[in-house]
């Protein structure tokens, strides 16, 4: 006969083992498992957002999700209208995407429609190792590449949800996901953590108001958020349980609510009572501006700039070398004196140098392209002297091309078409007409001073002995010393500078 001490150890034993298996199933599923359980909880359907800055709707915002037994379909799109130097400039995105149940990217197509240079790409993923992606900007020929994986990818759009699907958000909560950038067309890799916890009061569907002549909520939805944010980046949401996002902030003042359709776009599209001017709080550029806190009187004879840098973390800028030195917080600029510019090549610069990836051809600087080449070597004239060169490029890129504020990720040969654009549009431009004809050039940008502010601009250096600023938007050859640089590099690497706006605090020191 079997003692009872004896059938409690076999049933406490097997209840252990019971649970050790569970535990072992749970601590030693794979990420595709997690990936596969998080894909089965997508919850299809459509999502509305109005897009706002400074308390007024500028734009429109969708994001729809539908499923089947094999595959998730995404479709996001973006309409708005935003200020920037006292007009109303129209743009666009849409985004689609196909992925697997487990949230693989199978295949994308992304469309940005701004005033100049339209730009297309789309992305197919054959099995988990290759990215066949197709990208044409404005009428140039698509470009089609071959992208080698090592693991699947996911879209950053795609992270916060993500995120919240894997696993219920907890406070300080963080996971690494690999990502293709669709800013620098490549694979990379983003972290992101849970910072808050909050309850929002989300309007899900409208009535019409006859008397106001507009939609209004007709029944609210209590719900769970939780903010995710990107280490380093600009990802930056709140998402409910679902993975849908609830809120999400954008540098510049833009903020993304969540609304139902009709309050969210037929509200938008019939109004139609705009200001001629918008108000300063409006402008994009001015919402992005950095107030200095003191004037720097006639900046651009200025030779010598010191300035204190605060509220941001200095590490991972390109803030020292050339022209510039950073002493702890201090960030100090000498212009380059024209006579002393005293190259000690001539053009072209021969290459397979130190300085060969400043004169190669790359995707958005086609250096190599007849016209450009043909009109670098028309302004070049005669003259072997690279600084003689550069100023002559400088000098025709800045009174060639309409000064005209762009929303666009531009190409030197689409720019050299349209002959018109901002200061990326100018940068780019110069950067391939340098190369063209041997002189190594690359793009940075930062912060430049104009009338009481820093704003966020891009302008060339090429190198004379030294890399020297050269600023073709504004004719500066070279550029006042109130041009600060934080990054080298195409647009791709300017997009970090929004990790700055609204944080970074600039204190005039010393200028001569």
């Amino acid at each position: 006969m079997i003692r009872r001490g004896s059938v409690a150890a076999v049933i406490l034993i097997a209840w252990l083992g019971g649970l050790a298996v569970l535990v072992r199933r749970e601590l030693f599923r794979s990420e595709t498992d997690r990936m596969r359980d998080a894909g089965a909880r997508v919850d299809p359907g459509p999502a509305y957002y109005r897009v706002m800055q400074a308390g007024t709707q500028i734009g429109f915002a969708s994001s729809r999700i539908d499923t089947t037994a094999t595959e998730i379909t995404m479709s996001d799109q973006l309409l708005f209208d935003v200020e920037a130097g006292r007009r109303t400039h129209r743009g666009s995105a849409r985004l689609a995407s196909r992925l697997t149940r487990s949230l693989e990217l199978r295949s994308f197509s992304l469309e940005l429609s701004p005033e100049i240079g339209p730009l297309r790409a789309s992305g197919e993923v054959s099995g988990d190792s290759l990215l066949t992606l197709s990208i044409r900007m404005g009428e140039d020929p698509a470009e089609v590449r071959r992208i080698p994986l090592t693991k699947p990818l996911l879209l950053p759009t795609l992270v916060p949800m993500t995120f919240a699907l894997l696993e219920r958000p907890t406070l300080g909560a963080r996971r690494t996901f690999s990502v293709f950038d669709p800013l620098s067309m490549a694979p990379g890799e983003v972290t992101v953590a849970v910072r808050a916890e909050s309850l929002f009061v989300v309007n899900d569907s409208a009535t019409f108001d006859w008397d106001r002549k507009r939609w209004i909520p007709a029944r609210r939805d209590t719900i769970r958020a939780w903010l995710v944010e990107q280490e380093g980046g600009v990802i930056s949401g709140w998402v409910d349980a679902n993975g849908r996002m609830v809120e999400a902030m954008h540098p510049g003042n833009l903020y993304l609510e969540r609304e139902a359709y009709e309050v969210a776009f037929e509200n938008w599209q019939n109004w139609n009572a705009r200001a001629v001017e918008a108000p300063a709080d409006r402008d994009i550029q001015e919402a992005t501006a950095i107030a200095a806190s003191a004037p720097i009187r006639n900046h651009r004879a200025v030779s010598h700039l010191a300035v204190r840098l605060d509220g941001a973390a200095l590490d991972g800028w390109s803030l020292a070398g050339g022209r510039q030195t950073l002493s702890g917080d201090t960030l100090r600029i000498r212009r380059e004196k024209a006579t002393s510019l005293l190259p000690a090549y001539p053009l072209p610069m021969a290459r397979g140098g130190r300085h060969e990836e400043w004169l190669r051809p790359e995707r958005l600087l086609q250096s190599d392209d007849t016209a450009i080449v043909a009109l670098a070597e028309r302004i070049r004239g005669d003259t072997r002297n690279p600084r003689v060169a550069a100023e002559r490029l400088a000098r025709w890129v800045h009174d060639s091309l309409e000064k005209r504020i762009s929303f666009s990720i531009p190409s030197a040969t689409q720019v050299l078409r349209a002959r018109a654009g901002d200061c990326n549009e100018h940068t780019q431009l110069y950067v391939a007409l340098a190369r063209a004809i041997g002189l190594p050039a690359r793009a940075a940008a930062g912060l430049a001073y104009v009338g009481g502010k820093f704003y966020y601009h891009a302008w060339p250096e090429v190198f004379l002995g030294d890399w020297v600023a050269v600023d073709p938007t504004f004719g500066q050859f070279p550029a006042d010393a109130a041009h600060l640089r934080f990054v080298i590099g195409g647009f791709a690497k300017q997009a970090e500078l929004l990790r700055l706006i609204g944080r970074l605090r600039i204190d005039v020191v010393s200028t001569d």
